[in-house]
């Protein structure tokens, strides 16, 4: 079953469709930005803060938020843990 985790100001993604958590000043990163806008491919979750962290899903979507990648990264790692010990919502 998918998790979902919140990236900030109340948006989710689903845990399985991320492949990565960039930081999004790394100039591969800003032309990443670039082509998906120009593509329509964006998904701006940051409430017109900036962006701190670009989220890339497996369907080549790229979610920009306003949290810290590290920030991101431990929710998920917390996701992933909490499956292992078998937690979560049944």
């Amino acid at each position: 079953m998918a998790k979902l985790i919140n990236i900030g100001f109340g948006n989710t993604v689903n845990s399985d469709k991320v492949v990565a958590v960039v930081n999004p000043d790394a100039a591969p990163i800003k032309r990443l930005i670039q082509n998906a806008k120009e593509q329509g491919k964006i998904i701006d979750a940051t409430q017109g803060r900036r962006t701190k962290a670009v989220l890339v899903t497996s369907e080549e979507l790229v979610i920009l938020s306003a949290l810290q990648t590290d920030t991101i990264s431990k929710r998920f790692n917390a996701n992933i843990n909490s499956e292992e010990r078998g937690e979560g919502y049944e």
